[in-house]
């Protein structure tokens, strides 16, 4: 049976279909190639998927509705992992409609291409850890059945508004949908604009390196093939007819920034030039999964530390970047 993935050529989209791909599924994958970061990136990522049986890949903008209505329906996939968005907080201070577009406008049309599909099974859509706003201090893990009533950003706000949308179509068609609030997620083929990625560079090319928030922030840093068995699990436990369940999907172990710093900068073999700053618009000061809810269901259990990920990348890195 088919499966498709929006954003496939995307960090973790094109984690999430390799592995679909290794279990057998047949993947189409969906994405738009913008430039939001360097293009040749996401060539490459897709490059490597181009070659496996059972795949194809979509050039498409999903706020097409109608074009991406007839890629599902073509396809007669009866479950799509929702995973292209335009991510980045401080991006969306700049670039608002940029996030109207892809993050509403594009959930909504992936909503009514699942809703027109015959015998549509689940729906798996990425939300974000950052529509629980800044909790500072708090020393305890988010819960899904906490407040997220106050984003700090537009891009959360979006993310927010898509969590709604689809708990109206949940009741309205009644298809079933898992919403998944990732948290900080990190490893080979990553996101540039993340910070661990950029601190690689900079590091590497002896530039300086700017730590926001006075380096007193922490992260659930989550990495890459722990976030991958959580995708996939949820995939495979859809809820109830009518439902849309929210699940975080994060490691449950806050690192602070500083302390992530330091484990870069043992795996480079260079320490960094630090320049610090304060907080910076719509960025929040820590977060925390509380990842009890996909561990019930799916026996979630994140297994790689930091420690132990970062090296990982930085061998990615050297290696793709020479």
């Amino acid at each position: 049976m088919t499966v498709i993935v929006t954003g496939a050529a995307g960090f973790i989209g094109m984690h999430v279909a390799e592995r679909l791909l290794a279990r057998g599924e047949r993947v189409v994958g969906v994405d738009v190639f913008n430039d939001y970061y360097d293009p040749a990136l996401k060539d490459a990522r897709a490059a490597r998927l181009a070659g496996r049986e059972g795949f194809s890949m979509v050039r498409l903008d999903i706020a097409d509705a109608e074009a991406l209505a007839a890629v599902v329906r073509d396809a007669g996939a009866r479950r799509v992992v929702h995973l292209a968005a335009q991510a980045g907080v401080r991006y969306s201070i700049d670039n608002p409609f940029a996030y109207e577009r892809s993050n509403l406008a594009g959930h909504l049309s992936v909503l009514e291409a699942c809703r027109r599909a015959e015998g549509f099974e689940h729906l798996v859509y990425a939300s974000s850890s950052s529509v629980y706003g800044d909790r500072p201090g708090e020393g305890a893990g988010f819960r899904e059945d906490d407040a997220a009533a106050e984003p700090v950003s537009l891009y959360a706000a979006t993310k927010r508004a898509g969590e709604l949308m689809s708990f109206a179509y949940a009741k309205l068609y009644g298809f079933p949908q898992t919403g998944l609030r990732f948290f900080t997620v990190y490893g080979p083929w990553g996101r540039p604009d993340m910070a661990y990625f950029s601190f690689t560079r900079k590091i590497l090319a002896g530039e300086p390196i700017e730590v926001f928030g006075q380096g007193r922030m922490a992260r659930d840093f989550t990495y890459i093939d722990d976030i991958v068995d959580g995708v996939v699990g949820a995939l495979d436990h859809p809820p109830p007819a009518g439902t849309n369940r929210l699940l975080n999907i994060g490691d449950s172990r806050p690192v602070g920034l500083m302390d992530m710093i330091g484990v870069l900068e043992k795996a480079l073999g260079r320490e960094a030039q630090k320049v610090f700053k304060p907080m910076q618009p719509g960025d929040v000061t820590e977060t925390y999964a509380d990842v009890s809810r996909l561990h019930a269901l799916t026996g979630y259990a994140p297994r790689v530390k930091l420690e132990d990920g970062l090296p990982r990348f930085v061998e990615w890195y050297r290696g793709f970047y020479g």
